[in-house]
């Protein structure tokens, strides 16, 4: 096949250009930099410069494809229901260029907001109030008969040069002296390896992405404080429980995800495309020096 693949030079997307090149596919992956369009045609893709803003582009590159995997998303929290609205607007034009075809298309989600108390699975809706719009947009694909779906990325897509929630985590234990968790810290977390990750979309776009939702879900619940725990040991500091009123003042714009269950289970995706994770569980990966260097 030859995939179209936006955010190709991300955490998530660089992983998963090279695993679609293992497999024997082409890959056309969207670079905004030099640096980006150099690191893809290193890798042995076409590159596609441009970004998600514009949809002209999205709209060819899609056309020229047979089939797209969208992992673009611009993580400025500070305009983040801005991001989203961008987000929608860029699937809807990469799935009209599919319209009518049976060329499929899986774009990215999160499980943030998904369920509580539970383990998350592929057959829960989104959250009625998670502004993130790309499952919305993939259904409304769906609904005009395009071969559309979501892939779920569990809160932590860990792996050396991780640089998302866990690094966060270790930032602020470095700021503060020391390493915390919200209340008991029996809230969990999920977590997956990029490199897994990345399989998941491949074996989805394979199959021909014959369902709506599908987890990337390795570790299906982590305890908050277990991950304290290691960043404690491993930078020296006390590991200490904060109440809901004094994690804002710690954790600052990640309080609310400090505090929140997203546990979830990735067993229907892994029967269905017989995806079997083979990298480092969260803590492992987590309980080395590259993380703390």
């Amino acid at each position: 096949m030859r995939v179209f693949v936006t955010g190709a030079t991300g955490w998530v997307g660089s992983a998963v250009v090279k695993e679609l090149l293992s497999a024997g596919h082409q890959v056309a992956g969207l670079a905004r930099s030099d640096e980006g369009a150099a690191a893809l045609a290193e890798a042995g893709a076409q590159v596609e410069r441009g970004s998600t803003l514009d949809l002209d582009l999205m709209r060819k590159a899609a056309a020229a494809s047979d089939g797209v995997i969208h992992c673009a998303f611009n993580h400025d929290f500070s305009r983040f229901l801005e991001n989203c609205a961008e987000d929608e607007r860029a699937i809807a034009a990469l799935g009209s260029a599919l319209e009518g075809s049976d060329r499929p298309i899986l774009v990215t989600s999160g499980l943030a907001l998904q369920v509580q108390g539970r383990l998350a699975n592929e057959d829960d809706a989104t959250g009625a109030h998670f502004p993130r719009r790309s499952e919305a947009g993939a259904q409304a694909l769906a609904a005009k008969g395009v071969k559309a779906g979501s892939v779920r990325l569990a809160p932590s897509v860990h792996g050396l040069g991780d640089h998302g929630f866990v690094p966060n985590l270790i930032r602020i234990a470095r700021e503060k002296g020391e390493a915390a968790y919200v209340g008991e810290g029996l809230n969990r977390w999920a977590g997956v390896h990029r490199l897994d990750a990345a399989k998941v979309y491949r074996l989805a776009l394979e199959s021909g992405v014959t369902r709506p939702t599908y987890h990337a879900v390795a570790d299906e619940g982590v305890p908050f404080k277990d991950i304290a725990a290691v960043i404690g040991r491993r930078l020296g500091m006390p590991v200490v429980s904060k109440s809901k009123d004094e994690a804002e003042a710690h954790f600052g714009w990640m309080a609310p995800f400090a505090g929140m269950d997203l546990a979830a289970s990735g067993a229907k995706t892994q029967s269905l495309l017989g995806w079997t994770p083979l990298q480092p569980g969260l803590l492992a990966d987590l309980d080395q020096p590259g993380y703390f260097g």
